[in-house]
């Protein structure tokens, strides 16, 4: 274990489990996809874990749907509340219907247009804020304050990395076994779930991220043995310009989950070829782990690759293309 690591702060693997059963009536059981095209492409056996196809488009309603079915009643009729550019503020409301209380999000300015209708759609009451963490944080807190609604923060939440951990369970049972498994990292929480998960499966798991040089802080901080401050993101990854987490951040130590980086011209030719060969849409942040496995191929070459598919939620018309 790496020094001044908390574990207290992240969700044990049974706090895993017992997120898997609580999602469970609400969640999608996704499926994971192969192509033997891909993996001559790469020289591994490839798993691909479809988040794209999950409840709201994207892995981010496992989370969601933990935490709000983990508030008690007198919790829950407060509401919850949280903020996003997208993929999370959409879950949070989507999740928060299923239970029938109301879900505050603070979208901050430049969210991509097709996140932000899916969010109006589910139903969520939307605030505006200027697009900076500071300013998503003091606009949550001001309508925390206002309602009373719970804070559910898009990754350095215990229950909300203990419902992102579910999808690994899943992938390593439907694939039978595997030697590794990539995913993206943003803010990390599914990062941070899947570690903990994959690892109280299965030990000796090798364990990678992709984030785009754009974005590279989880990469840059584990580099420099310390959390790096904040920055200002330029990729076409919209759902991984946040910095990660602190408590996040310890799980990549912990778990020695080794974080590669592409570029974004690399993950719009992963992007094409997730089209191409398995018929998917996903959106630029889930391709990174095809691009970074494209990329690396001696990391990876000879070895069965879980890599999920975080999301789905694309806007055609804004790609540069």
């Amino acid at each position: 274990m790496s020094p001044n690591v908390n574990p207290a702060a992240l969700p044990s693997f049974d706090q895993v489990q017992q997120a898997a059963a609580r999602i469970a009536p609400y969640a999608v059981l996704t499926p994971v996809l192969r192509s033997a095209t891909l993996n001559a492409l790469t020289g591994a056996d490839l798993h691909f874990k479809c988040e794209n196809l999950q409840r709201g488009g994207a892995f981010k309603f496992r989370g969601a749907c933990n935490a709000v079915w983990s508030l008690n009643d007198e919790q829950a009729a407060r509401g919850v509340v949280t903020h996003s550019s997208g993929n999370h503020g959409n879950a949070l409301a989507l999740a928060a219907a299923t239970r029938g209380i109301a879900a505050h999000v603070i979208v901050p300015d430049g969210a991509v247009r097709t996140k932000v209708e899916a969010i109006e759609r589910a139903g969520a009451i939307l605030h505006r804020c200027e697009a900076t963490q500071a300013a998503r944080e003091a606009k949550a807190e001001e309508v925390r304050h206002a309602t009373g609604a719970e804070l559910v923060h898009p990754y350095a939440d215990t229950r909300v990395m203990a419902g992102q951990g579910t999808a690994a369970l899943e992938l390593l049972q439907q694939s039978g076994g595997l030697d590794a498994l990539i995913t993206p990292v943003g803010g990390g929480g599914l990062a941070a779930g899947t570690a903990i998960a994959a690892h109280g499966l299965v030990p000796q798991l090798v364990l990678h991220g992709a984030e785009p040089e754009g974005a590279d802080d989880a990469a840059r901080s584990l580099a420099q043995g310390q959390r790096v401050g904040p920055f200002t993101a330029h990729t076409i990854c919209d759902g991984l310009r946040t910095l990660i987490g602190e408590t996040n951040f310890d799980a990549l130590r912990m778990h020695r989950v080794q974080v590669a980086t592409v570029s974004d011209d690399e993950v719009i030719v992963a992007m094409k070829l997730l089209w191409n060969e398995l018929k998917l849409v996903v959106e630029p942040s889930s391709a990174t782990v095809l691009a970074a496995v494209l990329k690396y191929p001696e990391r990876f070459a000879g070895r069965r690759v879980g890599l999920v598919l975080s999301g789905g939620n694309v806007d055609l018309d804004a790609l540069p293309w």
